[in-house]
């Protein structure tokens, strides 16, 4: 049997130190797109939110959010604002995060302060890191708890009707969504290759590493994945430079800075 750092890589990589239960659990990462009906107890909902709260958070400003939709005609909606994924419908609950500046202009507001930085891009990146920090805390304790998860990016695609979909005021932002519930044993999902250590890891200072080869060994380790899974589709690298081509290939996000000016973020 592989280990779990082979498994993630689908190739042996460098050795590695002893693996713990956290790892354990980080290392069996999937994205689950196929859910029972057995609803999510409001006490684990509860103990992921205190998981997620307990991610870092810059200079503690907290600037983030999180709506918990667990009423089908609504999950209905955002599934169909995200490009009809089925497994938004089928999950008990979907998460949107979101970048919350609101809340902080509140709390400078009750000591008439003024907010002039949360004009700026500055802010609305610090709070899609938190979203972000904070949500992989979440997906992480769920997994661990038996829960499957699945990021939905489609939650930008058109963040206007997102906004009156969740009756979010100005200075909040959708930044993704996460469906979360119960696994379908049925329809069980497989760890995703990722590329080689050598892609990502840089010492000192960054060092074009060798992508020709690379890439290509990982488009071979993509097909024998893919192969395993029944799946007839291009290689990894045709299909990324196909994401990246056209700006029809964005599915609206294109439009995603002009509405977050209107929305009251990154104005300057």
């Amino acid at each position: 049997m592989s280990s779990p750092v082979t498994e993630r890589y689908g190739a042996p990589v460098a050795p590695t130190a002893p693996l713990n239960e956290a790892t354990r659990v980080i290392l069996h990462h999937k994205s689950c797109r196929a859910y029972t009906a057995q609803p999510v107890p409001d006490d684990v909902l509860n103990l992921l939110i205190a998981a997620a709260q307990s991610a870092p958070s810059s200079s503690n400003l907290q600037c983030w959010s999180v709506v918990a939709v667990g009423d089908p005609a609504r999950r209905a909606e955002l599934s169909a604002l995200c490009g009809h994924q089925r497994h938004i419908e089928q999950a008990p609950l979907m998460l949107c995060f979101l970048a919350d500046l609101d809340r902080i202009g509140t709390v400078a507001a009750r000591h008439d302060l003024p907010t002039d930085t949360l004009d700026y891009v500055e802010m609305s990146v610090v709070g899609v890191i938190d979203a972000s920090l904070a949500a992989q805390n979440l997906v992480t304790a769920a997994e661990a708890h038996g829960l499957g998860t699945c990021y939905i990016g489609g939650l930008r695609n058109d963040i206007g009707a997102v906004r009156q979909a969740l009756n979010l005021p100005d200075r909040i932002m959708p930044v993704f969504g996460l469906t979360l519930g119960y696994p379908d044993p049925a329809v069980p999902a497989a760890v995703k290759p990722r590329l080689a250590p050598a892609a990502v890891l840089h010492r000192d200072t960054f060092t074009p590493p060798d992508y020709t080869t690379l890439i290509d060994d990982y488009d071979a380790t993509m097909a024998r994945f893919n192969e395993g899974q029944g799946r007839d589709v291009d290689d990894w690298s045709l299909l990324s430079g196909k994401r990246v081509a056209t700006v029809d290939r964005m599915a609206g996000r294109d439009r995603l800075l002009g509405l977050m000016r209107k929305m009251g973020m990154a104005l300057k």
